[in-house]
């Protein structure tokens, strides 16, 4: 079993706190015990200068090592039609630095449509309209629902009613906790 560290690359401060709780309550056997904690955020002023920094800490975390995971963390907002789409424009960004698809397939992206806070009125509300943004929360809201989502991953509870964005970021982190576990 690998033991990992998670580097997030991420857009919105909100991000900090939902990802912190989910990985907290998660609690992952191969993730990197370390003080300062085990997830190192990234900040970016916005989903361009994401897009820009994303193929150097990339690199940065292949040169950490091949326990170093990067996070993506970003919005799909009215310029993408799906997580697909923004997808593409990130692994385009990494083709034109130089990279190779053998590292792009470490990377976990996570991409909720307009904003995080449509999962967590959908993981407390059990309904969500991806094409309108949902209000802001509280942290405490956000940890609880991260913890909530956590157990639901835990548990591999039945995402078919999943908003589109949620379904296929879990989907992506599924993917990554599989090849961790090997």
């Amino acid at each position: 079993m690998k033991r990992a560290q998670l580097v997030c690359l991420r857009e919105g401060k909100q991000d900090i706190v939902f990802v912190n709780a989910f990985i907290k309550a998660y609690d992952p056997s191969w993730l990197r015990p370390h003080k300062s904690g085990n997830v190192y955020f990234e900040k970016c002023n916005g989903k361009t200068e994401l897009l820009q920094k994303f193929p150097q800490v990339l690199l940065n975390c292949a040169k950490r090592g091949a326990d170093t995971a990067l996070i993506v963390l970003a919005d799909v907002d009215d310029d993408c039609d799906s997580c697909e789409e923004l997808k593409k424009k990130y692994i385009k960004a990494a083709k034109d630095y130089g990279i190779d698809d053998g590292l792009l397939k470490s990377v976990v992206f996570v991409f909720p449509k307009d904003r995080i806070e449509n999962w967590i009125q959908f993981i407390n509300d059990g309904v969500t309209d991806e094409a309108i943004e949902a209000p802001r929360v509280k942290n405490e809201v956000a940890v609880a629902a991260a913890r909530k989502l956590a157990d639901m991953c835990k548990t591999n509870i039945d995402d078919g009613q999943f908003p589109t964005s949620l379904k296929w970021s879990c989907k992506n982190w599924r993917r990554f906790v599989g090849r961790m576990r090997k």
